[in-house]
């Protein structure tokens, strides 16, 4: 299985430059704590931002990512994608431009210090506006473009989401300069190591910006038959070269990545909607009750309805 992560590169250290970044991060930390206050609310007034607060250590459970930039102010995440994982620490800055089915686990926040998080969904009709800027002409082809992927967030990015956080404190000049802050996060995001993967899913006509239509697509109508052949159509590819890049970007195949999306749906489904396992099943697409059990323990380690009595258990206050 391959691992990404972002090593501890603002930790206490003897240049001047390392304790710059160290303080940013602490203010940064600050400002979200200063807004989330409780764990189970994440909106703000901002409706494109939310604000993640854990003080406990969280078992994997999935979850489907929009397109978001998220930052990392304190604690510890793991998120896997396919086959590969990323942990997400403090500093990290984690750029998903598709929609994405992921399994995720909080691993390091306590009450004393809780893992803190800025998570800004994109709009990539605004990052196209942004790239349309005579600055970032010509966009160059990205091949190796990822649906998810982490670096270092730069101390530019940080003070422009700081910035967005600061209005959440004059909540009468979020309708004016919300917008105008959040086309600087954008700025600065094309900007960074990420920016690559960003321009490519956003700019029209790359073979990136085809296969994520064809993600979207198949993220709508999950439930629907697959047909790969109309995929790739909708791609403008050929079958084995949509094959290559749906991988590429989402690190599934399109079928891996149908079975997640509709194991994820009906997990939501059962717990919240209290669907039994078979209702679930067709729901979501599944023509065999069995074949759904079958998958759903080989993804989440349990029988369905085992797993979701367990799940509502470890939700219950203690």
């Amino acid at each position: 299985m391959a691992s990404t992560s972002i090593i501890e590169s603002i930790s206490a250290g003897s240049s001047a430059e390392q304790q710059k970044e160290r303080k940013l991060l602490q203010l940064f930390a600050s400002r979200i704590a200063a807004h989330a206050h409780v764990e189970s609310d994440p909106m703000t007034e901002i409706t494109s931002l939310k604000l993640f607060r854990g003080t406990a250590l969280t078992s994997c459970t999935s979850a489907a990512y929009e397109p978001s930039l998220i930052l990392y102010a304190q604690g510890q995440k793991r998120v896997q994608v396919g086959d590969s994982t990323y942990i997400c620490d403090e500093g990290t800055c984690q750029l998903t431009s598709v929609d994405m089915p992921v399994f995720s686990q909080v691993t390091k926040a306590s009450a004393q210090r809780p893992i803190l998080a800025m998570i800004l969904k994109l709009d990539m009709a605004l990052v196209r506006e942004v790239l349309s800027q005579q600055e970032f002409l010509p966009t160059e082809a990205c091949a190796g473009t990822r649906g998810m992927a982490i670096g270092k967030a730069t101390p530019e990015l940080i003070t422009a989401c700081m910035r967005l956080l600061d209005l959440l404190d004059t909540p009468r000049d979020i309708p004016f300069l919300a917008g105008l802050v959040g086309r600087e996060v954008i700025y600065r995001t094309l900007h960074s190591p990420l920016g690559k993967h960003l321009r490519a899913i956003a700019t029209l006509g790359e073979q990136s910006n085809r296969t994520a239509k064809a993600v979207a697509w198949l993220k709508a109508n999950y439930a629907k038959p697959l047909h790969v052949e109309e995929l790739a159509s909708l791609a403008q590819m050929s079958v084995s070269t949509f094959h290559l890049r749906f991988k590429t970007l989402t690190q599934m195949s399109p079928l891996q990545y149908q079975k997640r999306l509709r194991l994820h749906h009906a997990r939501l489904r059962m717990m919240n909607d209290g669907l039994d396992a078979a209702s679930a099943a067709f729901e979501v697409g599944y023509e065999s009750a069995s074949q759904f059990s079958r998958e759903y323990r080989r993804f989440f380690g349990r029988p369905p309805m085992q797993d979701v009595k367990a799940q509502q258990v470890a939700a219950e206050p203690v």
